[in-house]
């Protein structure tokens, strides 16, 4: 079958990979000039299926209104109030209730884990070069409140098989022997070892190669315009390039996938939410990371990519923007700097931010819709890398045809009637 993967980031490409190893003949297109350019570039580097967990959570909206007045907050609110905004908004409050976190936390993890499985078999399949790490996140609680609360995602780690640790001060400066200069500033931490860590751009940008030597054609600095419907099928994708036909369709479009579907009378609930990364150099090795570390306080992730310090993190609402406002770096310097201070340089650090395609519900977008040749791989969040790998062979086998390895029918655009 000739197959059209609307989008080259990490959910486009591991997609076109599975595509192709099933047999069929797949093209992918895309405005930039090459793969993961965009959100797929310079992410927080965390593989964490333990930490897969929605935003939308029991206490959250009390927690949203404490961190508007905070000097270092972990969410921004700037609305653009249209309905879409609006509407994802209500969404993500009414997924606020401990029943639907349990479920949505309950899932993500479950195409967390299953991913992770995944990308092993092609790791030790092809050995992708991309500072890869199997070292396990640490998340880190600066407050007793904080690792006191911890009950409920363990619970659900426990539920479903996911391995954890709760530790002291000793235990994270044991797993993050980098922490010892500062360990007045927490009171301990919930590691999951199992969880990895690399360079998304990396991984994907090797995963593209590999594509291209399994026969997949790859369309850059080509702008997608529109999705042509005729009876009921998508009859082809207008680009810059012209029309391009195939005989099913895969959107991969992140945050822009809503606006690409919303003409064909499908809504779709992924929102554009902002975050932010630095990337410094390591000047110090022995005060560094040696993984994953989750400060809770920020919501801020600080990653060791080889040679250097990844720090991500925040979400804003502000619509579709990649303005680089100086104090979401600061928040991003504060946080890896009052825990592994002098560990990178910071004044080196390189300052990005993206498009995180959310759903109110936490859980990505991935299956058929009306059209019977148009299939979603969408709307993962913050977790695309963590999932990619499992939404790629997922969809792969919905569309050739196949019973995937996991549940799935709770992962389609049917969930939101």
């Amino acid at each position: 079958m000739k197959i059209a993967v609307l989008g080259a980031g990490v959910i486009g490409v591991t997609t076109a990979h599975y595509l192709a190893r099933a047999g069929h003949e797949v093209t992918v297109i895309d405005r930039q000039s090459g793969p993961a350019l965009e959100t797929s570039f310079a992410n927080a580097g965390e593989i964490s299926p333990g930490y897969s967990s929605p935003w939308a959570a029991p206490g959250i909206p009390a927690k949203a209104v404490k961190w508007l007045f905070m000097r270092h907050a972990p969410l921004i609110l700037q609305p653009h109030m249209n309905v879409a905004t609006v509407r994802w908004l209500l969404a993500l409050l009414r997924n606020c209730t401990s029943a639907r976190y349990a479920l949505n936390k309950a899932r993500m993890v479950r195409l967390a884990e299953y991913s992770q499985e995944v990308q092993t078999a092609l790791n030790t399949e092809l050995d992708l070069q991309y500072d890869h790490r199997t070292q396990g996140t640490l998340q880190l609680f600066r407050t007793q409140k904080q690792l006191d609360g911890i009950y409920k995602d363990t619970e659900v780690l426990r539920q479903g098989g996911v391995p954890f640790e709760v530790l002291d001060q000793d235990g994270c400066i044991a797993a993050e022997p980098g922490l010892a200069a500062t360990r007045d500033l927490f009171v301990g931490g919930l590691r999951l070892p199992r969880d990895e860590t690399g360079d998304c751009f990396k991984f994907t940008n090797a995963l593209g190669d590999v594509a291209i030597g399994q026969g997949v054609t790859f369309l850059y600095d080509t702008a997608i315009k529109a999705l042509i419907t005729d009876k009921g099928r998508i009859a082809g994708v207008e680009t810059s390039r012209g029309r391009i036909t195939a005989d099913a369709y895969v959107l991969a479009l992140g945050s822009h996938s809503p606006q690409m579907v919303k003409p064909l009378g499908l809504t779709l609930p992924v929102y554009p939410v902002k975050g932010y990364s630095i990337t410094a150099p390591i000047v110090n090795e022995p005060a560094a990371p040696v993984s994953t570390i989750m400060d809770e306080s920020y919501k801020v992730a600080i990653t060791r990519l080889g040679d250097r310090i990844r720090v991500g993190g925040m979400a804003e609402i502000s619509g579709y923007n990649n303005v680089l406002p100086e104090q979401r770096r600061n928040t991003l310097e504060h946080s890896v700097g009052s825990l592994f201070p002098g560990a990178g340089d910071l004044k080196a650090a390189t300052y990005w931010s993206g498009l995180r395609p959310m759903t109110p519900d936490g859980t990505p977008v991935i299956g058929k819709t009306k059209f019977d040749n148009l299939f979603l791989n969408t709307g993962h969040g913050t977790l695309g890398w963590t999932m990619a790998c499992g939404s790629a062979r997922v969809i792969a086998d919905i569309i050739s045809g196949k019973t995937p390895d996991i549940e799935t029918a709770d992962l389609g655009i049917a969930r939101y009637g």
